[in-house]
């Protein structure tokens, strides 16, 4: 409640890149103040065990985790994880480094629940996000799992993207307990293209063989849009599956400012971009359903676009995501929505009478007619 007053009476009269860096910034010191760490875990508490996700050969604390774009540049990824987020993805991450797109880039539609992005990658490099990553704590001495988003530098172009990619895979797996290779982001011209199997197809056995050389196993996803037609995600599931990819991030933002009322599209401030949040929620379930009926069980499935609350997440869990992840939701929620959906969750699990979200999910499963919406 106090999160909606303030963000009613000042923060939304912010420039909402101001505001992101704002957050980010206060976050970041909260975290870093004697005790700091200690007062989030107090007032947000961590999740409880029974909401723990095993996947990738990784431990989970929860299913709900921060989408790549809350970090875009790696340097915060630790104040987002004192929040209550089960894993993080920093990025995207780009071998060069790059301004992103010109201002205004990032509006709100309050009313909808909704951002519109045209950022563009903005970032400091692959090797000075490495060397951010190092610092971290690993896995095992208690730190959350870490996705590591990547992308091709708007510089190097379609002719040099395969070269450009491997560059920033080897600078970043090392710290990497997962990579996602984004080649679905609107805000980069003609990166959207890369979407076509023929020129995926080369992009992600290359930075395999990247990952490959890394003495620990890196599982490999890759994040496509909710702009392609159904029949070439079904391809592109196929082609996942054939490169023996561990999963997909499953969506991007959409360019269709369609999902938006005219009063709200109206009021962006620029052309292009995309829009996440609410009104992407249906098209991003839809994504889901499409690609687990596709993939079976042998693809991680990780949702992400639209998640608002707590029925959101249990809703793509139940639609076969292995993992949930949110963004905008954070923004209209504040810093304690995420604890918030993770007390929830655990609510929901007491409730069914069962052990564990899992097996909650098992049950479910078990209860719902074959063919029929979870």
């Amino acid at each position: 409640m106090l999160y909606r007053l303030a963000f009613q009476l000042a923060l939304s009269r912010i420039d909402p890149e101001c505001a992101h860096v704002l957050a980010r910034e206060g976050l970041r010191a909260l975290h870093a103040a004697p005790g700091g760490r200690a007062l989030l875990g107090a007032l947000l508490e961590p999740p409880h065990p029974c909401l723990r996700v095993d996947a990738l050969g990784l431990s989970f604390p929860s299913p709900l985790g921060a989408a790549a774009g809350l970090d875009k540049d790696a340097t915060w990824f630790e104040p987002l994880a004192a929040l209550g987020f089960g894993f993080v993805e920093v990025g995207t991450l780009t071998a060069q480094p790059q301004r992103g797109n010109p201002r205004p880039r990032l509006a709100r539609v309050a009313s909808e629940r909704a951002l519109v992005n045209w950022l563009g990658f903005p970032n400091r490099g692959a090797v000075a996000a490495a060397a951010r990553l190092r610092r971290r704590p690993p896995v095992t001495a208690g730190a959350v799992p870490l996705g590591v988003n990547i992308g091709p530098s708007r510089a190097a172009g379609a002719r040099g993207e395969l070269s450009d990619l491997r560059l920033a895979a080897r600078a970043l797996a090392p710290f990497a307990d997962y990579m996602v290779v984004n080649v679905s982001s609107p805000n980069t011209p003609g990166l959207r293209e890369a979407q076509a199997p023929a020129r995926l197809r080369p992009l992600l056995e290359a930075v395999r063989e990247e990952l490959n050389a890394h003495p620990r196993r890196v599982p490999l996803l890759v994040k496509l849009a909710p702009d392609l037609a159904d029949a070439q995600l079904q391809e592109l599931a196929e082609l996942a599956l054939a490169l023996e990819l561990d999963g997909i991030v499953a969506v991007n933002t959409t360019v269709d400012r369609g999902v938006l009322s005219t009063a709200g599209s109206a009021r962006v401030p620029f052309e292009g971009g995309g829009v996440s949040g609410a009104p992407l929620a249906p098209r991003a379930l839809q994504v889901l359903r499409l690609l687990r009926a596709t993939a079976g069980a042998r693809l991680v499935l990780v949702s992400v676009g639209g998640v608002t609350d707590a029925r959101g997440v249990l809703e793509r869990l139940l639609a076969g995501a292995t993992l949930v992840q949110a963004y905008t939701g954070l923004i209209y929620g504040g810093p304690a929505w995420v604890a918030g959906i993770n007390r929830e969750l655990v609510r929901a699990v007491r409730a069914a009478g069962q052990e564990s979200l899992a097996g909650l999910i098992r049950a479910r499963a078990q209860a719902t007619p074959r063919g029929a919406p979870a």
